[in-house]
This record gives C-alpha cells, structure tokens and sequence, in this order.
C-alpha cells in the first residue's frame, strides 16, 4: 500500500465534497442543519465515564487494509446491536471511496438508535460539518495528519459552534502536541498508521504519559482483548475505538458484552495508581 494512502484519500474527499456542494449548496444545507439537534455533550460525557469500559462501536463495510468485512451490510442491524451490548457510542463510516459508506448509513443509524453518534470521515471542509448535523451525527473525527494547524483549530470551533463535539486523532508525539495546542477535549490515539496501514498498539502505551489529565483519551484500532484494554485504562484511556473486532464476529452484541465483562473495567478495588488515572 502507498505511503501517499492518507494523502489520496483527502484528495479524492476533496473531490467528493466539491460534487456535493455542486449538488446542494452550502446555504441549503445549512437550513437541513438547522433542523437537527445534535448531542456533543452527551458524547463527550459518554466516553469520559471513569472506571467504566466506554466502547465506540463502529459501523464499516470495508477498510484498505482488510477489504470487505460484511458482504451483507446492515448498518442498522449492527448498530442495534451495538446498543444491545452496551456501547458507549457508536461510529459510522461515511467515507465512500476507500470504505464503502455513506451518509445515508449514518441517517438510517440515527434513526434507530439512540446512542450518540460519531460521523468517520475525512473531514477537511466546514461543509462536511453541516451534512454531520443535518445527518443525524454527534460528533465528527477530526485528524491531525489530514489537516494543517490553521484548518483543524477553524474546524473544530466551528464544529463545537454547531453542537458537535470532535474527536482529535493523532498517531504520534507530534500530532499530539497539536492537539493540545489546539484545545481539543478529546484526544483519540489511533494505533493503524494511516499512512502505511500497519498496526501497532503500543502507540497507545508510548503515547499514555503525555496525554494531559483534563482530556478524554481514546485508544483506536487494534483492540481485541479485555486485558489491553485494562491495561489501557490505567495508563490513562477512557474509551476504545473498536470496529473490525466487531464487524467480523456473527453476532456483534455479544462480542461487546464479552469485551465489557462487568462493564466496569476493573473488578474490585483498583489500587491507587489506577484509581487516580481512572478517576482523573
């Protein structure tokens, strides 16, 4: 796979976007917007619960690494199951090109759910946030290697202006110190290289110590077991981007209430130095 991949992949969301403004203009789809009632707090209050196992469950058909994941996608199947197993949150796919979705996935999950949502996307224009609105969507993803400084600090206001809170991904000591440096409430440390695709869980480890205490942190990609992620949470992370663990198991639910077990992430007493980094 190209080292380019995120680079092509912004290219042709650029394209996409410009086609979809052609199609139904900004002024438009903000008057769709309008219509909508978004729930960025519920969302960042439902990733930042401590001692909890807070999952975001993801939607997807189809990544670049893997291929296809469900041949029969049901998008509102899944995530009704996600809800029944006890995801925090669940994210959907709305990337067409490289990942099969849409953002009609995303208003068919919305109406069927009522967990708060996540619109995955690439997203590098202020349009995108209004189809998130308009589509049912409660936060967006923003990610840092997709973005200059100046874009992501404009974006991720004018996300929080509309409601939505935002999800600031980063994979390595320089994407978070932007991050920071951009005020973002929640920190998602993807664990998948997004410009080589290979996957290395330890970026979470590596990365645990300088995540400040007053952010949500979130592990993604690569997530399989309840010891990881036990680990995780003492070093710090609240919740856990999770997608093709899920959408490779017959019955998503369960595959959730397994990870979750008790749903509280330790049993018992954590000693002190987890409890401090949980409760924080």
């Amino acid at each position: 796979m190209s080292a380019d991949l995120l680079q092509t992949i912004v290219a042709a969301t650029q394209r996409i976007v410009e086609t979809r403004r052609q199609r139904e203009s900004l002024t438009a789809l903000e008057r769709r917007a309008a219509a909508a009632t978004p729930r960025g707090p519920e969302f960042e209050a439902a990733l930042g619960r401590p001692g909890h196992v807070n999952i975001i469950a993801e939607c997807k058909r189809r990544s670049p690494s893997k291929g296809v994941l469900a041949v029969d996608y049901d998008p509102v199947r899944i995530a009704r199951e996600y809800e029944d197993g006890g995801a925090a949150a669940i994210s959907v796919l709305t990337e067409p090109t490289f990942f099969d979705g849409a953002l009609e996935h995303l208003t068919a999950v919305r109406s069927a759910v009522r967990l708060p949502l996540l619109r995955k996307d690439f997203v590098v224009d202020p349009y995108q946030l209004f189809e998130a609105r308009a589509a049912g969507a409660d936060a967006v993803l923003l990610i840092v290697a997709a973005l200059d400084q100046e874009e992501m600090v404009a974006l991720q206001q004018r996300a929080w202006d509309l409601g939505l809170a935002t999800l600031v991904e980063i994979h390595d000591e320089a994407e978070l110190t932007r991050a920071i440096d951009s005020g973002a409430r929640i920190v998602g440390v993807n664990n998948r290289n997004l410009r080589t695709l290979t996957v290395d869980v330890g970026a979470s480890d590596r990365l645990a110590a300088r995540l400040p205490r007053d952010v949500v942190a979130v592990s993604e990609s690569g997530l399989k077991s309840r010891e990881e992620l036990e680990q995780l949470a003492v070093a710090g992370y609240r919740a856990f981007l999770i997608g093709e663990r899920f959408m490779t198991d017959p019955r998503p639910a369960d595959a959730i209430r397994r990870l979750m077990g008790s749903g509280v992430i330790f049993r018992g007493q954590p000693d002190a130095a987890a409890g401090s980094v949980l409760q924080k």
